[in-house]
């Protein structure tokens, strides 16, 4: 994804936060200008400042950063044995990466 992309997607959670950029800037620690040039595309966020926007605003950095959902992004690969049907195996696995992102991101550890 480009930083055009990605300023745009900034744009939309910081008006939907019902935020000025200078409002944002103060929030995050990142200047006006700065945050100005994220948003225009003229410079590539860096990912401490999609953080920070993230905390701000209330979207996550997945969101912020164009991340499509974890069963977008998974590549399964694996041999199907007794009848066992390939979907059925993704989709469980499915279930526990989402949690697991889902942890990540509300900075849940993980336990064994």
């Amino acid at each position: 994804m480009t930083s055009i992309n990605i300023g745009a997607l900034i744009e939309k959670a910081r008006l939907a936060a019902g935020l000025s950029q200078r409002a944002l800037a103060d929030a995050t620690g990142i200047s006006q200008p700065t945050l100005s040039r994220i948003i225009s595309g003229d410079r590539v966020a860096k990912l401490p400042e999609i953080v920070a926007i993230s905390w701000a605003t209330g979207y996550t950095v997945a969101q912020l950063s164009g991340v499509s959902t974890v069963a977008d992004r998974v590549q399964c690969a694996a041999r199907a044995t007794n009848g066992a049907g390939m979907e059925d195996m993704r989709e469980a696995l499915l279930h526990f990466l989402e949690l697991d992102d889902y942890l990540d991101e509300q900075a849940i550890p993980a336990t064994i």
